[in-house]
């Protein structure tokens, strides 16, 4: 278990790096789902696909928000029948959400900002999902 610990603690530098990397790609697979538009099933995947592999590595390296937002991502794809014009604007709110958090380097919680956050992001989420 510590060799474990060390290794991530090791890995967690590296994060950022990798982090950005997703972001883009989150970006990309977000933008080609925005211009394909309503009941694009091959661009829902990849942006699901991204989103996924986010929120898996996120909390591992401190960065609990990212695995949160990206977990909600998941979950308005998971959650409709068809992803129309609502829930792929709602999906680029979050993928936006997490730019910032990586830009503003929010570890953990990201304290009574990420609340904030937190908070609008279910809002958004209320309302697409109903």
């Amino acid at each position: 278990l510590a060799r474990a610990e060390k290794v991530i603690t090791e890995m967690a530098d590296q994060y950022l790096d990798w982090v950005k990397v997703d972001l883009e790609k989150l970006q990309a697979t977000y933008v080609a789902l925005a211009a394909a538009g309503p009941g694009a099933k091959d661009e829902v995947a990849r942006v699901f696909e991204v989103a996924h592999d986010m929120k898996g590595q996120g909390g591992s390296f401190g960065y609990d928000l990212i695995t949160i937002i990206g977990n909600q991502v998941c979950r308005i794809i998971e959650r409709s029948e068809t992803i129309g014009a609502a829930e792929i604007g709602a999906i680029g709110v979050h993928v936006d959400t997490m730019k910032l958090v990586i830009s503003e380097d929010m570890k953990g919680d990201g304290g009574d900002i990420g609340k904030k956050i937190l908070l609008g992001l279910e809002k958004v989420y209320d309302k697409v999902m109903g």
